[in-house]
């Protein structure tokens, strides 16, 4: 029975020491993550076309799930950039593998830095990714993406700080500023009367666009998940009520809609 015993230890014991001994393509794999990171913080569909396999099956932190086609199908219809616009920069830290032969996970948190007209905002997400060895080349069959919630505390800063700069804007003029922190689907309704995006950007740059400055004393702040609404008042010659309500995208806050009225 001792002897039994002994024996199913030692082969624990051997068993943990082969799954404990690191990765052999380890450094190849993380030199393969961070190079995609660095196209894939360009929009570089040719790093895409590389890291992916043709039957990969990506669930995004979002709740899609989509396939190799249809990334590179997004890809390359997006808009050019414009200036001004948010620029993200994508790294990785506690890169961890796992590798089982021609098969290997990746674990690592991905780190998207934004910077919008010098302001910077931090998203973390925890992605992992299963890699398979076909014809000496490692590419990427399944992909899991799941971002790190904000502490509410942080969040409701993060909206504010957001809010602020987007009247800041407006009462100083910046067209540049402005169509940084608001979607191209934004509506500022007026009372009655309703402005789309580029209404509001032609009106700033006609210099006819009016807004008081808003109350600091006067400001409530809720957020519900990624979404902010942040409520206060416009000082001018008439006090004007105001609603922004704002969405968080890889912890960038935006702009959707504003209704005033006095």
């Amino acid at each position: 029975m001792k002897r039994v015993a002994s024996s199913a230890i030692l082969l624990l014991v051997m068993t943990a020491s082969v799954f404990a001994q690191p990765a052999p393509d380890s450094a190849e794999l993380t030199k393969l993550l961070k190079d995609f990171l660095a196209g894939a913080s360009r929009n570089d569909p040719a790093v895409h076309e590389r890291f992916w396999a043709d039957d990969l099956i990506y669930t995004r932190s979002a709740g899609r799930r989509v396939n190799k086609a249809e990334i590179l199908h997004d890809l390359r219809n997006e808009p050019a950039p414009k200036p001004g616009d948010p620029k993200t920069t994508y790294t990785a830290e506690d890169i961890r593998i796992q590798q089982y032969g021609d098969t290997a996970i990746v674990a690592f948190r991905l780190v998207a830095t934004t910077d919008s007209g010098g302001t910077i905002h931090v998203a973390n997400l925890l992605n992992s990714g299963t890699f398979v060895k076909r014809n000496n080349k490692w590419q990427v069959v399944n992909w899991q993406s799941t971002r790190m919630p904000y502490p509410d505390q942080e969040s409701r800063l993060q909206a504010l700080t957001a809010a602020t700069a987007f009247h800041q804007a407006i009462t100083s003029g910046n067209e540049e500023k402005l169509t940084a922190l608001t979607e191209p689907t934004f509506i500022w309704t007026d009372g009655s009367e309703q402005m789309t995006h580029q209404e509001v950007i032609e009106r700033l740059r006609a210099e006819k666009l009016k807004y008081g400055k808003p109350d600091p004393n006067k400001v409530t702040n809720v957020v519900y998940g990624d979404t902010a609404i942040i409520r206060g008042e416009l000082m001018g010659t008439k006090v004007t009520f105001y609603t922004l309500n704002l969405i968080n995208q890889l912890g960038f806050w935006r702009a959707v809609a504003l209704h005033t009225s006095q």
